[in-house]
């Protein structure tokens, strides 16, 4: 399996080297050369498989052999014994034809574990079998960072540097990455929103100079393997569901903000799965569905919502769809990109807009409406959802027909976002490890928004190892 940049100037690379490139060195994005197809009798065959042997069917189609399956499987047990549920993701049926797919059971409980455990093995195991210390560098809108940190922290040879904007995630989510006190984890708070962070993390892999004299790795969604990950659970829920409903094809809802779990949906069904339509869900930053409804990307003002994981204007994955929806030419993907630098915006042609139709429906969900999911829900069902799950079931109510069947993407723990859950009047109990953060010091340092001032403080974490 040979992985190629989005922008055409990187070309035939393994499955080891893309974990270890992360942005591709040309500044697009890195994808397979060729989708892997899975037939019928197979899918009908792995739907029998356990969460963990899906996820080594799956990932041996992009591995290649590069990491014996042994080691492989390994990996995956490790990474995925940290769950607290034996299913891993289990699908529950909340009310006729609608199903949650549950991604929070995980050790920040937090959709992102499912990937940032298993790349955080990943970066340990290439670790030990180079004897590279692996420098990684990230920004998160608040639940990334808290996965990545547990997913990396105390093992040897990594270090891991997270930026999250100041005042603007939750306080468990803060509190989630901030309480650790270990000397290879740098927490910087930046003055500006995640997309500041995500463009700071954009032009460091983006100088080579920088990128190399402090050996940085990527461990957001432009990392391929955060993809890769995701794409197992759209299996594991079709699977399930399949096995209680008969059906040709199951839609998903998909909170997202960077759109790296909406474009793990879109790999799956590229790669055989019977996926009906694919809903984007946002929330008052909604740059993803006006693109949706008129072909039209360009940045908005920035708000701050009840679902602040999703407060994202620029999404770093949408290259990776605007590459297959120009038919996989690079030239034209970076001519696009080099456009939206210079002007602010992405415009595509009546034909591709259909096509993006045909691919997606979206639904940008407002703070009222996110609020009263949440109470609707918890009143009729019982079943208590996080804002951005909340987001994701109203764009289901929206976008789906009543007799074809839905699974939404349950992204976050409620206990994760007890603000807005509060202004539901709706009391909950958290979680033992949750409740326990509130009674730890933090650890963090707030900093302008700026690349320069970043690379001051990695020269701090990194300095032992910079040539």
């Amino acid at each position: 399996m040979n992985f190629v940049s989005t922008r055409g100037n990187v070309t035939k690379i393994g499955f080891i080297d893309t974990v270890l490139m992360g942005l591709a060195n040309d500044g697009g994005l890195l994808v397979p050369e060729k989708i892997p197809q899975i037939s019928a009798d197979k899918l009908e065959a792995m739907s029998e498989l356990t969460y963990q042997e899906l996820a080594f069917e799956i990932f041996s189609y992009y591995v290649d052999g590069e990491i014996p399956d042994n080691e492989l499987k390994a990996l995956i047990e490790k990474s995925y014994a940290t769950f607290r549920h034996p299913e891993v993701t289990p699908v529950k049926k909340v009310k006729d034809n609608m199903f949650v797919l549950e991604l929070f059971h995980g050790p920040t409980f937090a959709f992102k574990d499912i990937a940032l455990q298993f790349l955080g093995n990943l970066y340990s195991y290439v670790s030990k079998k180079t004897g590279e210390t692996i420098h990684i560098l990230g920004a998160t809108s608040g639940d990334t960072g808290a996965s990545a940190i547990e997913g990396v922290r105390g093992k040897e040879g990594i270090r891991i540097c997270i930026l999250h904007p100041h005042g603007k995630v939750s306080k468990v989510q803060e509190l989630q990455m901030t309480t650790v006190d270990d000397k290879s984890v740098l927490n910087l708070a930046i003055k500006g929103t995640f997309d500041d962070g995500q463009r700071i993390i954009k032009e460091l892999f983006a100088d080579m100079n920088v990128k190399n004299k402090y050996h940085l790795r990527a461990i957001n969604s432009i990392n391929f393997v955060r993809i890769l990950a995701q794409t197992v659970y759209y299996f594991y829920a079709y699977f399930q569901v399949k096995k209680e409903l008969e059906l040709q094809s199951v839609n998903f809802s998909v909170p997202t903000g960077n759109f790296g779990d909406i474009f793990a949906g879109y790999l799956a069904k590229k790669m055989g799965l019977p996926v009906g339509n694919l809903i984007v869900a946002t929330n008052e930053n909604n740059i993803l569905e006006g693109f949706i409804r008129d072909g039209v990307y360009e940045p908005g003002e920035f708000r701050s919502t009840y679902s602040p994981s999703m407060d994202i204007q620029v999404a770093s994955n949408f290259e990776r769809y605007l590459y297959y929806l120009l038919g996989e030419d690079s030239k034209a993907v970076s001519d696009l990109m080099e456009k939206f630098q210079s002007e602010g915006k992405i415009v595509v042609s009546e034909e591709q807009l259909r096509q993006v139709k045909v691919d997606f429906a979206a639904h940008g969900v407002e703070g009222e409406e996110c609020l009263q999911t949440i109470s609707k829900y918890y009143d009729e069902t019982s079943y208590l959802l996080d804002p951005h799950t909340a987001c994701g079931v109203a764009a289901y109510e929206r976008c789906n027909d009543s007799s074809e069947v839905c699974v939404t993407l349950a992204t976050a723990h409620p206990a994760k976002f007890n603000e807005s859950v509060e202004r539901c009047n709706i009391q909950q109990t958290f979680p033992e490890q949750i409740s326990q953060l509130f009674n730890k010091p933090q650890y963090l340092e707030v900093v302008e928004a700026d690349k320069d001032e970043v690379v001051r403080h990695l020269e701090t974490l990194f300095r032992f190892t910079a040539n």
